[in-house]
C-alpha cells in the first residue's frame, strides 16, 4: 500500500496499537516483531478485539482488505510517523542526555502547559519504536511537542532526529552509561551530540547548560543558529542557585537582564535536578510563558516515576531513584545524600548494567565514593557489587537476599537512598522499608 493511502486510513483511525494485551478500539494494529514474538500471528485477533486495520509483513496472514501488507512493519511505522510529523507546523523540542532527560521532559511539559496545549513523550517511549508512536499520537490541535530521545548506540540520536525533526533541542548532560554500546565516553558524547548536529544543519535553537564543560565544548564545535544558556554563573541567560536540598530542593533563579529573584520550593529531591529546573525555566521563558507561571509550574511538579521521588513509609523517608542507574547518576545521587541533613542515613545501591569492560572499575569507584559518606549505613546489592565486597559492610548478591536481610533487621527512622538499575527490581525492597 502506498504511504498516502495508509496515511488516509490513519487520519480516519488516528490511534496506533502494537500489543493485543491492551488493544485500543478503532485503532490500527502494527504487527511488530521481537526476539520472542511475531505480531503477524496476532493480527486477526487484533481485529476481533476492536482494531479496524492491521499492518502486517507476512503474506500468509493476509485475509482481506483490512490486512495491510507491507515489506516491513517497523519501517512502515517509522515512515508513517515521519510523514505525520511533516504535517505539523509547530515547535518540536528534542530532549536527550545520559541522565535527567525524562525529568527534564516532564518539567518542560509542566511549564509549557501553563500557556500551550502540549504533547510530551509518555513514559519512556524514547527509542526507534517509541518515538514513532509518540509522533503518531500528536494531534492537529497540539501547539508544542516535546520528544524524548534515548540511545545506546552511535547513530541512534541522528536517526531519531530525522524522524522527529526537532526545531529546538537540549542535552541534559553526558556521562558514563551504555558503554557496551557506545564503546567509550567519547562515543556517548558523539551520539548525544548528534542532536547538536541536527540543530546546526537545520537552523534550530539550542538550550545549553553552559556551565557543563562537556556540553559547552560540544556546542562550541558547531555553529548553531540560536543558543539560550542556563546555569549557575552570571554569564547565563537564566541563572539559578540551589538554596537547600534537605531533601526537597529549594532554588532561586532570575533572568540575566532582570533584577527580580524568584524562589521555588519544589517537590523534587536531588541537587542534580537544579539544572533540570533551570532548563525548563529557560524553555518556558523563550516561549513567553510568564515568569510567575513558570515558577508555579516548577513548584507544583511532582515526580511519579521513581526518579528522584520522595516516599514516606511507615518507618522511613526513602529517596526512590531506582528507575535507572549508571556511573554518572550514581555519583550525583551520592553527592546529594551526602549534603542532606538527616540523623540516620542508609545508602542502598544496586548494580549498574551495560557498562561492559569498565563494569568492575566503575562499581569499585561507587563503593569508594559511598564509603566517604560519614556515618551512613551502606548496603550494596547485585553480582557486580558483590565482587567488591569487604569486611564490615553489607553486600548481597541478589535483591531477594537483601530483602530477606532487611526483613530480619529492619531499618527505622532513617533517610534512605535507594538507587540501582531497573533490572535490580528495587521496588521489591520498598516492601520492607
Amino acid at each position: 500500500m502506498e504511504l498516502e493511502a495508509l496515511y488516509s486510513i490513519f487520519k480516519q483511525y488516528p490511534v496506533i496499537s502494537t500489543d493485543t494485551r491492551n488493544i485500543l478500539p478503532n485503532s490500527i494494529f502494527f504487527a511488530l516483531k521481537g526476539a520472542n514474538f511475531n505480531g503477524n500471528e496476532f493480527a486477526e485477533q487484533a481485529l476481533s478485539m476492536g482494531a479496524q486495520y492491521v499492518v502486517i509483513d507476512e503474506e500468509q496472514y493476509q485475509k482481506d482488505e483490512r490486512f495491510v501488507l507491507v515489506q516491513d512493519v517497523l519501517t512502515t511505522l517509522q515512515v508513517l510517523a515521519h510523514h505525520h510529523r511533516k504535517q505539523l507546523n509547530i515547535p518540536f523540542i528534542g530532549v536527550t542526555g545520559t541522565n535527567g532527560k525524562t525529568t527534564t521532559k516532564e518539567l518542560l511539559n509542566a511549564v509549557l502547559a501553563k500557556k500551550y496545549k502540549t504533547y510530551a513523550t509518555k513514559g519512556n517511549l524514547n527509542n526507534h519504536i517509541g518515538v514513532p508512536l509518540t509522533l503518531l499520537s500528536i494531534h492537529q490541535d497540539i501547539e508544542i511537542a516535546i520528544i524524548e530521545m534515548g540511545a545506546n548506540h552511535v547513530g541512534e540520536i541522528d536517526f531519531l532526529c530525522k524522524l522527529a525533526e526537532p526545531t529546538h533541542g537540549l542535552i541534559s548532560n553526558v556521562g558514563k552509561a551504555h558503554l557496551e554500546g557506545f564503546g567509550s565516553f567519547e562515543g556517548v558524547k558523539k551520539t548525544k551530540g548528534e542532536l547538536y548536529d541536527w540543530l546546526q544543519e537545520n537552523q534550530g535553537t539550542l538550550f545549553l547548560q553552559s556551565d557543563n564543560q562537556h556540553l559547552k565544548e560540544m556546542a562550541g564545535q558547531r555553529m548553531i543558529k540560536e543558543v539560550i544558556t542556563y546555569g549557575f554563573s552570571a554569564s547565563n541567560d537564566i541563572i539559578g542557585t540551589l538554596i537547600k536540598a534537605n531533601p526537597l530542593l529549594q532554588i532561586e533563579w532570575h533572568l540575566q537582564q532582570l533584577d527580580k529573584q524568584f524562589h521555588a520550593d519544589t517537590q523534587l529531591t536531588g541537587s542534580y535536578n537544579t539544572e533540570n529546573f533551570l532548563a525548563a525555566i529557560a524553555v518556558g521563558n523563550y516561549f513567553n510563558v510568564s515568569l510567575e507561571l513558570i515558577n508555579d509550574a516548577i513548584s507544583e511538579y511532582k515526580p511519579t516515576n521513581n526518579r528522584s521521588q520522595i516516599t514516606k513509609t511507615a518507618h522511613n523517608t526513602v529517596i526512590c531513584d531506582y528507575y535507572n542507574a549508571n556511573a554518572t547518576s550514581m555519583e550525583a545521587a551520592l553527592d546529594n545524600i551526602r549534603i542532606i541533613e538527616a540523623k540516620h542515613k542508609v545508602v542502598i545501591l544496586g548494580d549498574m548494567f551495560e557498562l561492559g569492560a569498565e563494569s568492575f572499575e566503575e562499581h569499585k569507584k561507587v563503593v569508594e565514593n559511598a564509603k566517604s559518606i560519614f556515618g551512613a549505613r551502606l548496603i550494596f546489592v547485585g553480582h557486580a557489587f558483590y565482587e567488591q565486597r569487604y569486611a564490615d559492610t553489607e553486600f548481597y548478591e541478589t535483591t531477594a537476599d537483601a530483602k530477606s536481610a532487611l526483613s530480619n533487621h529492619p531499618i527505622k527512622d532513617s533517610t534512605i537512598l535507594l538507587k540501582g538499575s531497573r533490572g535490580m527490581t528495587f521496588e521489591k525492597l520498598m516492601e520492607v522499608l
